[in-house]
């Protein structure tokens, strides 16, 4: 449709809106006439007024082809909107856009989003987010990311999580981790060596990460892949300290950390500590103290050791019946074992429940019944060795959050997939544990958000919501003019929408 002025006889100009999508012109209405130039041009207008009202009370027939083909020619673009709207506010509001490059931000969501290798990252963000980028142009990156923006994210990470909790860092969780390489050739850095993912042929990295309350990630270190775990500890938490000018720290840590020198390391550079306690390896006399405490469910006992350290025993049901349950089902695969023939004399040491073995007149192996009896007395007691002066259930409800940087690994690992690594150049491996460090730190302050706002869905519940948020781009076949618009289409993505705010 159109306005037109149309002159008449008598020399009075008529304003008439015509339409002509038919092939012919169409009288629509007379919006009036005159000879005065203002108020022809007050009419002209008036006609498109008009035009305007009548286009938004019209009737769209949805079976015309006609109709179709103009909608779909209209079309520029259909992306994933949801994902920078939800993760991309979230890392923005922790500060993470003070490092300035779009790349990084997408291939942080990417990794939340939809973790993959390089190749298939690069055909994810054309396919679902229009954006093309090419794997020569990520590698590069991935250079520069290691030179010049590791130790800035850090900081943005420590600057935020001492924010949310309050200003105050004073506990830190240390644990270590392993990561395997696609490849059979070992260098300065991937080492085979003992992994805990059961890939000992492949070489490996050793991954020790450093979080705070609640599990918010706070520093992390590459070692060699056949590096003592135990030897990684001390130099992380001493950086971290030094950089960020920390006072006073209480490590915590499980027992695979604890030895010797680790623990005079803690005590001479002034370090408070809780660390998970071998109980079972203790001397004879700590070990006939600890059999003979009289514990009840959830109660707990103190020692003094004569190094003056204090070692808290705890007791569960709970850790009872789980330590019960192992040991009966080892004892049922040794015999098993047995049966089959398929142990040997080398069998015959401490690792696991093969200390329930010996050997009959250095022929036949057996189960020693007495030792696996005597192994019940433990069930259900755990150690905790300390320098603090905390009380003991304060001990044992800070090492029990430590359950939480293991849930770091774990996501780390099965949701962003930051194994098994493909680089070879050490820079890149850095760059790539960057990445999966600034998704997590995400991923723990989306967590946050929403508990924080009480919403009953889990990280990977949001996350698949927001996978499922599209905005279409379209441009006006009349006008020219290009709008884009977000499609909120059910109830969950629009309460994710109410919730965050977009």
């Amino acid at each position: 449709m159109f306005v037109r002025k149309k002159k008449n006889k008598s020399g009075v100009i008529s304003v008439q809106v015509v339409d002509k999508s038919t092939g012919k012109y169409r009288l629509v209405k007379t919006i009036g006439s005159s000879k005065d130039p203002t108020e022809i041009k007050r009419l002209f207008e008036e006609g498109h007024n008009f035009i305007h009202h009548y286009r938004g009370q019209q009737t769209i027939n949805f079976a015309n082809q006609s109709f179709k083909d103009a909608v779909k020619q209209s079309i520029n673009s259909i992306t994933i909107k949801g994902i920078n709207l939800l993760l991309g506010r979230i890392y923005s509001e922790i500060g993470f856009d003070q490092v300035k490059s779009n790349l990084l931000r997408q291939l942080v969501l990417v990794r939340l989003s939809h973790p993959a290798s390089k190749l298939k990252t690069t055909q994810y963000l054309q396919r679902y987010f229009s954006i093309s980028i090419n794997e020569d142009k990520i590698y590069r990156y991935l250079d520069k990311l290691y030179k010049e923006h590791k130790e800035q994210l850090q900081q943005i990470s420590f600057n935020h999580t001492r924010k949310i909790l309050g200003g105050s860092m004073s506990v830190v969780f240390y644990d270590v981790t392993t990561i395997y390489f696609q490849i059979d050739d070992e260098d300065e850095i991937r080492k085979r060596g003992f992994s805990k993912e059961g890939k000992h042929q492949n070489p490996q990295i050793v991954l020790g990460l450093l979080v705070g309350l609640d599990g918010y990630p706070l520093a992390y270190e590459i070692h060699e892949g056949n590096k003592f775990e135990g030897h990684t500890m001390l130099p992380i938490i001493d950086s971290f300290k030094t950089k960020y000018n920390l006072n006073k720290l209480v490590v915590i840590a499980d027992s695979g950390l604890l030895s010797t020198a680790n623990i005079k390391d803690l005590i001479e550079k002034g370090y408070e500590f809780i660390l998970g306690a071998r109980i079972k390896n203790e001397s004879a006399s700590i070990k006939k103290k600890i059999l003979s405490l009289d514990l009840s469910d959830k109660t707990s006992a103190i020692i003094r050791k004569p190094d003056g350290l204090r070692l808290v025993v705890g007791y569960t049901e709970k850790r009872a019946s789980k330590d019960r349950y192992n040991r009966e089902r080892g004892l049922v695969k040794l015999e098993q074992k047995i049966k089959s023939g398929k142990l040997t004399k080398s069998s015959i040491n401490n690792r696991g429940y093969n200390k329930f073995l010996k050997l009959e007149g250095n022929v036949e192996i057996s189960i020693d019944k007495e030792k696996y009896e005597q192994d019940a007395q433990w069930d259900g007691l755990k150690g905790y060795l300390t320098n603090t002066t905390l009380s003991k259930e304060k001990i044992i409800n800070n090492y029990g959050q430590l359950w939480k940087i293991e849930k770091a690994f774990r996501v780390s690992k099965h949701d962003l997939k930051i194994r098994p690594i493909y680089h070879r150049l050490q820079s890149r491996i850095e760059a790539h544990i960057t990445i999966n460090f600034v998704a997590y730190k995400v991923y723990k302050e989306l967590e946050r958000q929403l508990n924080v706002k009480q919403a009953d869905w889990s990280c990977e519940q949001a996350i698949d919501i927001a996978k499922t948020i599209y905005a279409v781009e379209i441009t006006d076949p009349l006008t020219g003019n290009t709008y884009t618009e977000t499609l909120l289409l059910n109830e969950e993505q629009k309460r994710l929408a109410d919730l965050f705010g977009f």
